[in-house]
């Protein structure tokens, strides 16, 4: 692929990716205020961005076996555990920014989670088996990790259980 196609790919795969998380978020927002039809609305509109950033994805060739897949997740989320997150707080701290600390380190402390996750994946893929792994739960607050039963209060932010939703 040429470099300015691929350019191109990339960004308007990273604006489709923020649109439909943005618009899902809208969504949350509307049925909040009692608007189900525009939540709807919006969530419909958030998969048709899915698609589009599912489809660049795609063309990228970007999208790889299982294994691939984790090996880029786990380099994704270290990245963001070793270099990006702690450079954003450094920057949110010299600015006396405590709601962006506050994001930034519970996107941290989860990252670190989701890493460890992922490599048990990897190492149960590469052995051409599938994760043995039980529920997991996470705090729809900070979005802290677990595999479990979600505990009585979040160890992260605090939140109830009820916070907590599990796959």
């Amino acid at each position: 692929m040429k470099k300015m196609t691929e350019a191109n790919l990339k960004a308007a795969f990273a604006g489709e990716s923020q649109a439909h998380m943005k618009y899902l978020i809208f969504a949350n927002k509307a049925k909040e205020e009692g608007k189900p039809n525009i939540a709807r609305l919006f969530e419909a509109i958030a998969l048709a961005e899915q698609v589009h950033a599912t489809n660049h994805l795609k063309a990228l060739g970007e999208c790889g076996s299982t294994t691939e897949n984790l090996q880029t997740a786990i380099s994704g989320e270290t990245f963001e555990v070793e270099e990006m997150y702690p450079a954003y707080d450094a920057v949110a701290k010299l600015q006396e920014e405590k709601t962006a600390q506050k994001s930034i380190n519970y996107a941290l402390s989860a990252e670190k989670v989701h890493a460890g996750l992922y490599t048990k994946a990897k190492q149960a893929a590469e052995a051409g088996m599938d994760i043995e792994i039980g529920k997991i739960s996470i705090c729809t607050v900070c979005g802290w990790t677990l595999e479990g039963d979600a505990p009585e209060r979040c160890p992260l932010c605090n939140a109830a259980k009820e916070y907590f939703k599990t796959f």
